[in-house]
Formats: C-alpha cells, structure tokens, sequence
C-alpha cells in the first residue's frame, strides 16, 4: 500500500526543494515517487496528508562518542582540548549499568531526532549491543593511540582484537589524532586496512595547540603529556601544522573524514586538495564552541568546494545529539543556505559512509527515514525553524 505526504516543501537533496510536492512511499518506508503538485493532480491521487514546515531525508551523524553519553554534564565549557582530554581521562570510567542506560538514552535521543546512521567512535567493546539493537545504522570507528613510536605493534594489535570482538558490526580502525598516533603507527595503520579499502576518520585541528607542537614543540600539549607520563624527547617538530604533518601519512585511497578543522587555514585546506582526493571534512560546531568556544572558518571550507558533513561529537562535549541542533548553530553564524545545510546533513555523509543507495536522498527505491522541519521566510529565504520531527 502507498501512502503520500506533502508540506511546504519537500528537500529531495538532488535538484531544488518542491513547494507543495508528494511524497509516495511504501509501509516500510521505501521512496515510491517523488511528485510534484502538478503531477500528483494529473494522477487523480487525492487522499494525501499535508503537513506544514519541510519535509527532509533521514539525518546522518558523521562524528559520535556513544560510549562518553554517561558524562553529560561533568566536564566546565572553554577548558581547551587539552584541559578537556585530561578530564575525559580521569573522569570516563563508570558503573556498567550507568553506561548502558547512558547510551540507550542517547541512541533513543538520536533516533528521535531523525538521524538514521551514526559513524561512531569507540575505544572499547562497551557500545556494541546497544548498536547492535538499535533503529539507527552504526559505522564504528576503533579509535587506535599510542605517541611512542616503540608501541606501535602492540597498538595495532590491540586494535585488530577490538574489531574482531566488534563482529559482526561494520568496523574501521581509525588514528585517533595526530598527537597521538606516531608515524611508524601511521604505516601499521597503512598496512593492515589497505587491503580492506575501510573509511578512515582522524580528528584534526581541533584547537591551535595542535598546530602550535607540530610546528615548534610548543603549547599545551606538553602538559598533556606530562599528564600522561610520556617522555616526548624522541619528538622533533615538523615545521608544518598537524594537518601538512600527517596527511602525505594516510593512503590516498581511502575515503577519510576530517573531524572538526576548527583551526585549519586556507594554507592547509590548499595541501589537503593538492594531496588527497578522497577527503570528507566534518564540523562540530556545537562541540567546538562548549570546548574552544571558537567555530571553524566555515565560509573558508564552503567557498572551496570542500565535501562538508555533520557530527555531534559526544554528550561529554556538547548538550544534545541532534544535527538538527548542529545545523541551526552554523546558520546562526554563517549565511548558509538551508538547502546547502541539508546537503552536508544528509547526503554528503550518506556518501562518506558508502550509504547512498539507501540514504541521503528522496529518491525512488531508497528508504532514507522522513523528517518534518519548523522553517520561516525571511527576505525570501528558506531559515531552519525551532524543531525536528520524525515521520518515518
């Protein structure tokens, strides 16, 4: 049986949004047709449901910490990355069944608003049956560390157990950032997933310590590692910023998400489309500001054509799960279109995740999930409004 829905405007993502369009679809929610209102009078179809406000695919989440949802709260706004990493540190341990419910509620949290995939990262096994039972897709990355370029076998074992207890979930083993991972981790990284062609993922750039230790060994990463108890004598200093420092590491091949880039210049996203052709670049605007409180130069990674995508990092880092929240942040600070918006939301991170043949888009056969969106007119604009709603 079909049943067809209407609003204001439906975002079908590919072409330009329909203003009183109909939606056709399936019990299970597959896309029948996409009509316009013409079209859906030429059919003689009458019994259509219209609803007020946009009618937008499923949402999809490039950059979560499931595991961190218990930590809602415990960590101060504006402590830098640094400070926040130390605390996340001391303070991410917990009961079992605390952790379990966190992340239930958190995975509820994100279903409820109308994000249908969830690339997430995880350094430990604990996350897995809540995926594992969930109404949303999960990709995880298994973060891999270590700094000390004489523990990178042991590391990349580690890695290789955790995704073998990870079965049978979609998995990539991904560096956790350039702080951490050292270069001859790097090439372990290098040779166990190439053959397997997986997604990468990399923080990068999160706060401008970053670039200041790969530049001239200075900032408050020392601290960190101090902290940490690790000697660093072995580390010399690039010159570069992190990102001019490891990317010629990665293999080009690989789809790799850029997470954050809250301090990349024009220099650096330059290197990066000089050398690598498969980068995806992620923005956590929410997260960024409860940690750095400082955006990404955002107009600086739109203008240059760059293939942007959404996360909400974790809730130790951010109020809500919501990409609709992540959106409505980047359009309070940026002039960009709703329609660009919803591109990076939805079908750039459909792509990214090699999911485009079920997300991203209204389009005949694929089953994205269906959002309804408050919106308001201004200067003939389309703004996103106060709130999300899942229809399907």
């Amino acid at each position: 049986m079909v049943s067809y829905i209407s609003a204001s405007y439906i975002y079908p993502v590919a072409g330009t949004p329909i203003q009183n369009g109909v939606l056709a679809m399936d019990a299970e929610g597959t896309i029948v047709d996409v009509l316009t209102p013409e079209q859906a009078n030429s059919a003689g179809i009458e019994q259509i449901k219209h609803h007020e406000g946009l009618l937008v695919p499923g949402l999809i989440n490039t950059h979560c910490h499931l595991e961190l949802s218990h930590m809602k709260g415990r960590i101060p706004k504006y402590t830098g990355l640094p400070e926040f990493v130390q605390t996340v540190i001391k303070q991410r341990s917990a009961d079992e069944y605390e952790i379990d419910v966190a992340m239930l509620s958190a995975d509820k949290e994100m279903f409820e608003n109308g994000i249908v995939a969830v690339a997430d990262i995880s350094n430990q096994l604990v996350s897995k049956m809540t995926k594992r039972g969930s109404l949303i897709h999960y990709h995880t990355f298994l973060e891999v560390m270590g700094f000390n370029p004489t523990t990178a076998g042991e590391a990349m074992q580690r890695a290789l157990e955790l995704k073998e207890a990870f079965r049978p979930l979609a998995t990539s083993i991904v560096p956790h950032a350039p702080y951490s991972v050292s270069k001859p981790l790097f090439e372990e990284l290098r040779l166990h997933g190439g053959a397997e062609m997986e997604l990468l993922s990399i923080h990068n750039q999160e706060t401008a310590d970053e670039n200041a230790f790969f530049e001239t060994k200075s900032g408050a990463f020392l601290g960190l590692y101090a902290f940490l108890g690790l000697d660093i004598g072995f580390f010399q200093p690039s010159g570069n910023t992190s990102l001019q420092t490891f990317l010629p590491w990665l293999p080009v091949e690989r789809k790799t998400l850029l997470v954050h880039n809250t301090f990349t210049a024009l220099t650096d996203v330059l290197f990066a489309k000089e050398n690598h052709p498969n980068l995806y670049w992620c923005l956590c605007p929410n997260a960024n500001l409860y940690i750095e409180n400082k955006l990404p130069d955002v107009n600086l990674l739109k203008d240059a054509g760059l293939k942007i995508t959404l996360g909400t990092d974790s809730l130790a880092s951010n109020d809500q799960l919501s990409i609709f929240a992540e959106m409505k942040t980047l359009q309070a600070h940026f002039q960009i279109p709703t329609e660009e918006l919803l591109r990076w939301a939805t079908w750039n991170g459909a792509e990214f995740l090699g999911l485009e043949a079920q997300f991203g888009a209204f389009e005949k056969g694929k089953r994205p999930g269906v959002n309804l969106i408050d919106f308001t007119e201004k200067d003939g604009a389309i703004v996103l409004g106060d709130w999300i709603k899942r229809l399907f």
